[in-house]
């Protein structure tokens, strides 16, 4: 008898540390009004510290992209959102340009009285926090690309020509290109393409059309230390180090063999320790 209560208790106990460690590790959501639109963040670490790692997911993705990075941080505050249209975020029929966005990001930042901040952007999320640096560059610290575009994707004409039958029916098509950036490992795939398709089609158009045209508008030097986690694509051009340390001087540059494009998700511990490693090195936060 004593030992079945003592095979229940242990079993008990380790059912509530289970649940006390994945309340942990689900922050807490907040929100913000922009623009008559809610924004859903999480703000997590110290709230006192008016500085943080403030993380900025990809195109028709979310918050949790960020699932391994948004807790890795405990000596750092980290502000991570569903950016408008996106997850848990109000989705209105506008305009989703990367100006929006950014200003959107600023907006959290404001409510959370975040007055610095390193920006971590995935993807679509480089060209946010680049816009993020032009508005606001006395807030920014520093700048981390994940497998973001800092170039144009290519000529125009071309580029147009690629995304056209997205663009025509999008709902035919959106599966088609998200399949084409899908990670090798099967447990991930589910939800990044689950995740990515869950999102408006009109928010998904809005948001990739304005992105591209963003790609050709002129742009100025990076003038803060910049990290660039890249995963190989036969998209790069071959001299793409040289042209992103020509955009951002104070570049460090690495690039991943046998990752995709969520790199992030698919070697969090390796990608959390460069981006506390450079934080650290630049004495950012």
């Amino acid at each position: 008898m004593r030992s079945t209560k003592i095979l229940a208790y242990s079993f008990l106990l380790t059912l509530l540390l289970c649940i006390g460690a994945d309340a942990q590790s689900t922050p807490k959501s907040k929100s913000v009004s922009f623009e008559g639109a809610k924004i859903r963040y999480y703000d997590i670490g110290n709230k006192k510290s008016k500085e943080a790692l403030v993380l900025v997911h990809c195109w028709t993705c979310n918050v949790e992209f960020w699932k391994d990075t948004y807790n890795a941080f405990p000596n750092h505050r980290v502000i991570a959102m569903d950016l408008p249209g996106h997850g848990a975020s109000d989705k209105p029929k506008i305009d989703y340009s990367i100006d929006y966005f950014a200003k959107a990001v600023d907006a959290v930042m404001k409510k959370a009285g975040v007055e610095k901040a390193v920006l971590a952007g995935h993807s679509m999320g480089t060209p946010i926090i680049r816009k993020y640096y032009e508005l606001y560059p006395d807030k920014t610290r520093g700048l981390i690309i994940v497998d973001g575009a800092l170039l144009p994707f290519g000529e125009r004409a071309e580029v147009d020509k690629f995304f056209e039958p997205m663009f025509k029916d999008y709902n035919a098509n959106a599966a088609k290109f998200i399949d084409g950036m899908l990670p090798a490992d099967e447990k991930l795939r589910p939800f990044i393409r689950s995740s990515m398709l869950a999102t408006p089609d009109y928010v998904g158009m809005s948001a990739m059309k304005l992105m591209t045209d963003d790609a050709y508008a002129k742009h100025g030097t990076m003038n803060v230390p910049v990290l660039a986690v890249m995963a190989p694509s036969p998209y790069w051009p071959n001299d793409l180090e040289a042209r992103y340390r020509a955009i951002a001087p104070n570049l460090e540059f690495l690039m991943w063999p046998g990752t995709s494009h969520f790199l992030q998700m698919e070697r969090p511990k390796e990608f959390n320790e460069a981006v506390a490693a450079f934080i650290s090195k630049n004495k950012l936060l």
